[in-house]
């Protein structure tokens, strides 16, 4: 009888150990900003109306008025292990519609990081020299930089 509840005391001591020791290793995702939908981004063909993009991807994070406007989603993933430890960033997507002078789209575009390089995960290249490179490099050091709270969520 005294081994049973030996037996007994050992197992559920086991027990408790492990879901203390599993719950440390729970992370908790946090996604702040646009949730990117794949789907509705391989609706969006050149030639699209700016009706068209509202209507598939919904109001964008941004939009830049420089040159020919385009609409930029922005969504950052960040992981932490502990509640009171600072989340680390997992994950950065920007999508970006480029409009024509007529608001037509032009093309469409989902840069993330990748080796360390902002990449075109469409296209499947990294962008050129010039003001889009500049702006989108310049996002991602924003998105990246400490800023806790990006969106003002």
């Amino acid at each position: 009888m005294a081994r049973a509840i030996l037996r007994s005391v050992v197992t559920a001591a086991a027990i408790a150990t492990a879901a203390v020791t599993l719950g440390g290793c729970a992370k908790e995702v946090i996604v702040h900003g646009y949730m990117i939908d794949e789907v509705a981004m391989a609706k969006i063909r050149p030639g699209s109306s700016v009706e068209q993009v509202l209507t598939e991807m919904g109001t964008p994070t941004t939009t830049s008025t420089v040159g020919n406007k385009t609409f930029y989603y922005i969504s950052q993933t960040r992981e932490r292990r502990v509640q009171f430890i600072n989340p680390s960033i997992t994950d950065q997507r920007v999508a970006a519609v480029y409009f024509n002078g007529n608001f037509k789209v032009e093309r469409v575009a989902l840069y993330g990081l990748k080796d360390g390089e902002v990449f075109d995960f469409i296209s499947r290249t990294t962008p050129t020299s010039g003001q889009e490179r500049s702006f989108v490099r310049q996002l991602f050091k924003g998105l990246g930089a400490g800023n806790m709270n990006p969106f003002g969520v």
